[in-house]
């Protein structure tokens, strides 16, 4: 049996934890690896006697670490490993009810705005969108029906920061929990629960798998109740993390820290190869000093993170830049060890109508980059190719 009791183990610093937290030893055999228990059921001794274990859309022994470690590195009560993303924001939702209310970020994720605006909508579960990163503007959103606020920090695609901690305090104040998806971020960087958070979404397929080879979501919460409900939604409805793909996001994990301080590094040179280019416009990256996030993002982060978008000016052709790219790819999601490239309003952010993407300034123009691990010279290079190859006049 794999030994996961997070609670009982000592504080380490997150470099360590990355790698031995969750309890990853096998007690049967000493293997420093989890082993992968790929199967669907387990032997039971009796009527009502089990090992731990039943089925595994309820639980498995694989999974039990990634879970354990997840709610680790957040300094959460409990985790809970979903199929995807978008498999764990659906299940959050699901803690609500008809007549409820979510209010959500100016900028968020294009496929959180189309779960609640095509399916939970459906169920009556309304959402509106908050006009700023304001805590003023939080306090004046807040009425009745209102149960929970859904923020990203930074947000997808403008890199806007809401200060976390000062929502926190709003929403608590009115009874209103406090969900952040911290994809951009990863706990290495930001730990939204410790800046007063209530629940914690992931797409483990970006930071945490950090490979692009597996698809993957993770929530941890910070109370018991909250977290019984969502053990109840998670085997309820089944969009459970198999145990390879458990396996993979664990050995991705491992790496964490290292892969994102030089995330981090490539997108510091790579936005100030931007700024200094006569060929953009905007740059939107929290680490510049010139940012409007800047100072909430030092204050509750350890980095600005990796991701960071930008516009060219007037007299560039988008298909002939993105056409020109030879080491950036053009693609959907981010985080992985290679640099990747999107258009939002046609790719990550299409679901949301026009008139909304204008009005949050996700324009036609914006591209969001994702620096990966190569030299940061190289990226330098292909990108000024691309935009030197994309000029029309």
């Amino acid at each position: 049996m794999v030994m996961s009791q997070i609670n009982d183990r000592k504080q380490y610093a997150i470099e360590t934890t990355v790698i031995h937290g969750g309890g990853q030893i096998d007690e049967a055999t000493g293997a420093v690896n989890v082993p992968i228990y790929q199967t669907s059921t387990f032997k039971q001794d009796g009527l009502g006697k089990n090992r731990g274990y039943e089925y595994s859309r309820t639980g498995n022994p694989t999974r039990k670490v990634l879970e354990d470690l997840i709610a680790e590195l957040e300094g959460g009560t409990a985790g809970f490993a979903f199929a995807s993303g978008m498999a764990a924001i659906s299940t959050v939702l699901s803690l609500y009810r008809t007549g409820d209310r979510i209010l959500i970020s100016r900028n968020v994720y294009g496929g959180t705005f189309r779960v609640l605006d095509k399916v939970f909508k459906n169920f009556g579960i309304e959402y509106s969108i908050l006009g700023s990163e304001d805590p003023a503007d939080l306090e004046r959103s807040i009425s009745d029906g209102v149960k929970a606020i859904l923020l990203e920090s930074p947000a997808n695609p403008l890199m806007a920061v809401t200060d976390i901690a000062a929502f926190s305090e709003v929403a608590h104040r009115k009874g209103v929990q406090v969900i952040v998806d911290n994809t951009f971020m990863t706990p290495y960087l930001q730990r939204p629960l410790e800046l007063g958070a209530d629940i914690v979404v992931h797409s483990g397929t970006k930071y945490l798998g950090g490979h692009s080879d597996l698809v993957a979501g993770l929530v941890v919460v910070k109370d018991k109740d909250t977290a019984d409900r969502l053990a109840f939604l998670q085997n309820a409805i089944g969009g459970i993390l198999q145990p390879f793909d458990s396996f993979l996001l664990i050995r991705g994990i491992k790496t964490l820290s290292v892969r994102m301080d030089r995330h981090v590094e490539n997108a510091k040179r790579l936005a100030e190869y931007l700024v200094s280019s006569p060929d953009v416009s905007k740059v939107y990256y929290p680490g510049l000093g010139s940012d409007p996030g800047y100072e909430v993002s030092r204050k509750q982060a350890k980095e600005a993170g990796a991701m960071l978008s930008f516009e060219l000016k007037p007299g560039h052709d988008l298909n002939r830049f993105f056409e020109s790219l030879e080491l950036i790819s053009l693609a959907e999601s981010l985080g992985g060890v290679e640099s990747l490239v999107c258009h939002p309003s046609t790719m990550t952010h299409a679901s949301i109508p026009e008139d909304i993407r204008r009005e949050v300034g996700i324009t036609d123009g914006l591209i969001r980059l994702s620096p990966g691990l190569e030299s940061a010279d190289d990226l330098i290079r292909d990108l000024d190719n691309a935009i030197r190859g994309s000029r029309t006049a």
